[in-house]
């Protein structure tokens, strides 16, 4: 007899008084009951249907909730959802029991990091069918029968317990017996990698198997072409594929074995160069060889070739056999061409770099880099001066448009010298300078000569200064501002900035920053405007000055700096002292500094800060800010200034879209403030009301500033659905189908036949092929 669950608790009763036979019959426990209708927790399957009170057949004041009723499932007729219909109280006395046969969907957890509740017995869960459907219970160690652990997969018999008869869906397995373990663990290579699923190749069978990421047990991101697995084979609609994926060491599965000896033969089928449309073999290629005084022709592909010489039809080779251990097919392997090749062939062998040329090289070899050269240096060192100095190619990549980005062409440099008693000239380019320093016309230096092999051309290399013949005072700085094609640097004082064309840079402007220190010259061109030369970035110094105090202190931004707001004279940031701060800083430079006492007659001051003086060199701060700072003395002047400056920003997120969305804070002529979602830190996802830290950047050529570095401090209040609006509710409370206004069907036009008879009268009838009526 096989038990049937839509037919548990049917207590005889197969018919209504009306005479309707019932269907499939289903139970399940009286959840909510109330004056008209109610609602059934089923017990077979994770359901919550509805029922109207007039399909309970029997005395409604006796149901009550908690109550076992079985009924049958319908649709609604007006929204199309499952129902209840037909309802039965059940006599809790009859319960059915049989021995059941399924499948464990999940073993108990043997592990002691297991997350189970403390106190809380550990659970499994097994799997039934019935009518076409799959039925779920769970089960305890105290339910399995004998001293034994049941694995993922197992086959059992148990029967069905129900612990509570008000909570039938409480139910679970128990006095579960070993059937059938679980079938062996499977090994491959996992050959493929897409999107969401990759492919295995067997180590059993010469075939690939499909797998799904969400089978994988691992690290997702680790997963690889190569990697060895080992997995479960399921079916599912009519394919198999692997489950419960795990890798294994790598190197535990070998698909073939490879032979010590080797063995030597001729080639007689090469690969093609460029595969056809149905070459499907992965093994295109041919070797003849006579093995064990059998003559064989052995495959062999692309991987298999050893030597990176190109192989050609009847070159003589040297290979390994290599056996599939699960079809037993045969290769060639590490092949490798033989020497007595190019004496028969009487090849000769040149050596060059690849280049487009017509002539067609074959046998390439890869030789060890710098074995070809296409120029000599002189060993020995000369000694001249600099005629003419030399510029680098300047690019303009910071300019809006790449159709407008200018470039200005290197010019050679030219040293003249005296090599046995004549006087020489020799060229060079600002690439070949042997330090970051730009010589300048009458330097005295040292350096060697390249010869080109082809044409013969001369240059000079590994330049080297010995001193300047003209005392040219180099001053040192700090890039403030970068524009399109110029910039602005901060004087060692911190007092001013001094303008530079990139043109006048010695070095490539894709490694310039902010706050980078650099050298350079002053010059006055036109109108007497003093400009920057010969600008050349040098390793970073301590540009925030000497004697840094330990005090952390509040202050608020009373003018930016003039890159923030170009229309103030005055190019440095004026910081008020407002109150002593808190105890640390958030940069590594300074750690767990303490908070120090502060008079109250200075509470008030004024201090300067530049560029040098902020901790994010690009944050653009604003006028009214409040700021963290510390305060330095500039070696200089001996003048106190701000330094580490950190702005202290907290602002609610108005609104997040696609990949954008804004901030509520006032910078400029703007409230709202633009971020992008990468600048949000820890990956999170924000919400409106979120309230945020962030610092603020000024795009130096669109002159909008925007956030970076968005921090979340705390979150918003969760978004709550709005009411319907009174003024909706009372017009659909006041229409009525009798108001002139309310919308109603109008008939345009009546039914009628092709004889202008009423329409959908004419009697429909069987038409018979052939036969017009």
């Amino acid at each position: 007899m096989s038990f049937d669950p839509g037919m548990l608790h049917n207590n005889g009763h197969t018919a209504f008084a009306n005479g309707t036979v019932a269907g499939i019959r289903e139970t399940g426990v009286v959840e909510k009951l109330l004056t008209s209708y109610g609602f059934i927790q089923c017990s077979e399957r994770q359901a919550r249907l509805f029922f109207h009170c007039s399909q309970y057949n029997g005395n409604l004041q006796e149901l009550k909730i908690g109550d076992d009723v079985e009924f049958e499932v319908s649709s609604d007729r007006r929204t199309g959802k499952p129902i209840a219909v037909k309802l039965l109280k059940i006599k809790p006395e009859v319960l059915p029991e049989e021995r059941i046969s399924g499948q464990v969907v999940s073993a108990i957890s043997t592990h002691l990091d297991s997350k189970s509740t403390p106190g809380q017995v550990p659970t499994g869960s097994v799997c039934y069918e019935r009518n076409g459907e799959v039925f779920y219970l769970t089960y305890t160690p105290d339910d399995i029968e004998g001293n034994m652990h049941l694995d993922t997969g197992d086959k059992y018999v148990f029967h069905i317990c129900f612990p509570n008869q008000h909570i039938l869906y409480t139910i679970s397995a128990h006095n579960i017996v070993l059937v059938k373990k679980k079938q062996m663990r499977c090994q491959g290579v996992v050959c493929a990698t897409k999107e969401a699923f990759g492919f295995i190749e067997r180590a059993d069978v010469v075939k690939e198997i499909f797998f799904h990421y969400s089978e994988f047990k691992g690290d997702l991101e680790a997963l690889q072409a190569g990697d060895d697995v080992e997995f479960t084979i399921k079916e599912r609609n009519g394919k198999e594929v692997a489950t419960d994926v795990r890798l294994l060491p790598q190197g535990t599965v070998i698909f073939e074995d490879i032979s010590i000896e080797q063995f030597e033969g001729t080639v007689a089928k090469v690969i093609p160069k460029v595969p056809t449309k149905n070459q499907n073999d992965p093994l295109p290629g041919r070797i003849c060889a006579r093995i064990s005084f059998t003559d064989k022709e052995l495959l062999f592909g692309e991987k298999d070739t050893k030597s990176k010489v190109t192989l050609l039809e009847g070159d003589h080779v040297q290979f390994n056999i290599s056996t599939d251990r699960r079809d037993k097919l045969e290769r060639a392997t590490n092949i490798d061409i033989l020497p007595d090749t190019f004496h028969f062939t009487k090849e000769s062998r040149e050596m060059d770099m690849l280049s487009a040329q017509r002539n067609h090289a074959v046998r390439i070899k890869k030789l060890p880099k710098g074995t070809v050269s296409f120029h000599t240096q002189s060993e020995q060192r000369f000694v001249g001066l600099v005629e003419k100095e030399s510029t680098a190619a300047v690019t303009n990549n910071k300019s809006a448009s790449p159709s407008k980005a200018k470039e200005k062409e290197a010019e050679e440099g030219v040293i003249s010298y005296e090599d046995c008693g004549v006087k020489l000239t020799v060229s060079y380019h600002v690439k070949d300078l042997d330090g970051a320093a730009q010589p300048q016309a009458g330097d005295k230096v040292e350096f060697s000569i390249n010869e080109v092999k082809r044409t013969g051309q001369q240059s000079a290399v590994t330049i080297k200064i010995l001193n300047r013949t003209v005392n040219t005072k180099r001053l040192l700085g700090y890039i403030a501002t970068l524009k399109d094609n110029f910039g602005f640097i901060e004087t060692a004082n911190h007092d001013q900035e001094i303008f530079f064309h990139y043109s006048e840079l010695c070095g490539d402007l894709e490694n310039l920053e902010l706050g980078d220190t650099v050298e350079y010259t002053l010059s006055k061109g036109k109108g007497n405007k003093v400009s920057a030369e010969k600008v050349t970035k040098v390793a970073a110094g301590n540009g925030v000055g000497q004697d840094v105090g330990e005090a952390v202190m509040l202050g608020k931004v009373l003018r930016p700096l003039r890159s923030v707001d170009p229309s103030q004279t005055e190019y440095q940031g004026l910081i008020e002292l407002t109150e002593e701060g808190g105890s640390t800083l958030a940069y590594t430079s300074l750690q767990f500094l303490f908070l120090m006492h502060i008079p109250d007659n200075r509470l008030g001051q004024h201090y300067p800060f530049g560029i040098v003086g902020m901790a994010n060199k690009a944050d653009c701060l604003q006028k009214g800010e409040m700021v963290k700072f510390q305060l330095c003395t500039v070696s200089q002047t001996g003048q106190k200034m701000a330094c580490n400056v950190v702005p202290q920003r907290k602002a609610l997120v108005e609104c997040v879209k696609d990949q954008f969305g804004f901030i509520t804070y006032e910078v400029g002529e703007s409230k709202k403030l633009f971020f992008h979602v990468k600048e949000v830190q820890d990956g999170l996802e924000l919400q409106t009301g979120d309230e945020v830290e962030f610092s603020v950047i000024l795009n130096q050529r669109t002159g909008k500033c925007s956030a970076c570095n968005v921090r979340r401090v705390s979150e918003g209040p969760k978004p709550v659905a709005t009411p319907r609006p009174d003024r909706l509710v009372n017009r659909l409370k006041s229409i009525t189908l009798d108001d002139v206004s309310a919308p109603r069907l109008v008939i345009v036009r009546q039914p009628r036949g092709p004889d202008n008879s009423k329409g959908f009268s004419v009697e429909r009838k069987t038409r018979q092929p052939g036969v017009i009526d």
